[in-house]
């Protein structure tokens, strides 16, 4: 059998070589690069396996460059909007947390922390908090630390505790459209961000409050004494910020404006303009403190400018402010559109990378062989889901996964019939959540060095984590709510 055939696109066998570069190649990044791979390693593999493509294509195949770069940039044109929505999602993150809706949100939260309810609070308060940063990672760092510390005070196996924590984290993060990997999922599927939040609903929520019974009954069977650093954090909270419940207008207007299905740019367009201007009438001290670097307590008062300034630096630019607690100053650090740039730098790699897949036709070749042996409905969701937990065991990287399962399920589910919709719900279900379970991935690697529990001794209780592939699987097989795409 020949390989390779001049004048044909290239075979199934020969389209998995660019991959086999590419997850060898991220091996070594991730080891020599670690949580860090991110922030450039990780996106100069997928440029150097851009390259493999076209060298093999080119060389071999004598497919024209004009074919690549007409594929590429089509990719690119399509992503162009969420890129945007990126950057301002860096934005509200910013001007929510300066503004002290996030810091409010935290305040309250803090208050329900009582050892008969401690995993069910936990699990919802992390939630709750992700949802309004849209980062997992930073709740778990930050709030999660300290909840890791009040569990073990209380009596609780740390590995139940991170369990909560991590499950609570990774639902906020899948239902917040502040979040970079819902954004991914969903512009990598060609879904609306909105419709894509949605459409997750059916099987996160089941998961969700399954995972949230669990944590109710252990927390209600336990017996363990109270006590904890949460006073220390809303401590620290109440003596920065001017907290209020009229705050929490910022976040009611934005589920509002959701709700309505208003389109997601001016969403959170307003919600950061808003924000702004609630933090120039509730903060102005930390806002005057942002634009002149003074500290919070030295200052006194804020003229326009000042105003102008703090509030458009939180909206770009990184944010520091001393509450007297490090773990609580992690929390409230923001690092606005800036902070984006590295997921909208991946972003562009992988794109890239699929649009030479596509130019090639090497994906083509992949989805053909995938068609031949998946027929039926539950046997794509399952194979989606699956290939997902596969890309975190070889790749190591969510972002990767969630890019690579989209790209090489797209077109079958096009062939199908089905929305987009239903891929990129299977995709976040699995390459998403399941991302923390795996030991030698950047985000298991990373939550077992924060709340200093080994993965293997959580993974057993991240409940959500666990149930949501489970989940996408069982909605699947029972064909609930699955349409195929209106002709």
């Amino acid at each position: 059998m020949k390989i390779f055939n001049r004048g044909e696109k290239p075979s199934w066998i020969v389209s998995l070589i660019p991959f086999a570069v590419l997850v060898a190649v991220l091996v070594v990044v991730i080891r020599v690069f670690g949580a860090d791979a991110l922030s450039g390693g990780s996106q100069v593999a997928l440029i150097f396996a851009t390259g493999v493509v076209v060298t093999i294509s080119m060389l071999f195949y004598r497919i024209p460059w004009k074919d690549f770069e007409e594929a590429i940039s089509d990719n690119l044109r399509a992503v162009g909007t969420s890129l945007l929505i990126l950057l301002l999602i860096g934005a509200v993150a910013g001007s929510w947390m300066i503004s002290g809706v996030v810091p409010t949100m935290i305040y309250y939260g803090m208050k329900v922390i009582f050892p008969n309810i401690f995993l069910f609070a936990t699990c919802g308060i992390c939630a709750l908090i992700a949802v309004m940063t849209g980062s997992s990672w930073t709740t778990i760092a930050t709030v999660g630390v300290a909840l890791v510390g009040i569990g073990t005070a209380q009596g609780y196996d740390p590995g139940w505790t991170a369990g909560a924590i991590i499950s609570g984290a990774y639902f906020g993060d899948k239902v917040s459209p502040l979040s970079d990997t819902t954004v991914l999922a969903s512009s990598s599927a060609g879904t609306p961000l909105f419709a894509h939040i949605r459409y997750m609903m059916i099987t996160t929520v089941p998961s969700f409050v399954i995972a949230m019974i669990v944590f109710l009954v252990v927390s209600i069977l336990h017996d363990g004494a109270a006590g904890g650093r949460a006073g220390e954090f809303a401590d620290g909270l109440d003596s920065t910020f001017n907290l209020s419940p009229w705050l929490m207008l910022v976040p009611v207007l934005t589920g509002a404006l959701i709700v309505r299905k208003v389109p997601a740019i001016l969403t959170l367009f307003i919600a950061a303009l808003v924000a702004g201007l609630a933090a120039v009438l509730f903060q102005p001290h930390i806002v005057g403190a942002i634009a002149s670097g003074y500290a919070p307590q030295a200052f006194s008062k804020l003229t326009f400018m000042e105003g102008f300034k703090g509030v458009f630096i939180s909206y770009y630019g990184a944010t520091a402010i001393d509450t007297g607690n490090s773990a609580l100053n992690d929390l409230i650090a923001t690092r606005g559109m800036t902070g984006m740039m590295n997921t909208i730098f991946l972003i562009i790699s992988a794109v890239t990378f699929g649009g030479s897949l596509v130019g090639s036709g090497m994906l083509q070749s992949l989805t053909e062989m995938l068609t031949s042996y998946i027929r039926r409905r539950f046997s794509i969701v399952s194979a989606t889901v699956g290939t997902g937990v596969f890309a975190n065991m070889v790749t190591g990287d969510q972002y990767l996964s969630i890019i690579l399962t989209s790209s090489l399920y797209k077109k079958l589910y096009e062939d199908r019939g089905y929305e987009s919709r239903l891929l990129s719900r299977s995709v976040e279900d699995s390459a998403t959540v399941v991302s923390v379970l795996i030991p030698w991935n950047s985000c298991g690697m990373t939550q077992a060095t924060v709340l200093k529990v080994a993965t293997i001794e959580y993974l057993p209780y991240c409940l959500f984590n666990l149930i949501s592939p489970l989940m996408s699987m069982f909605v699947a097989a029972v064909g609930y709510n699955i349409r195929h795409r209106q002709k």
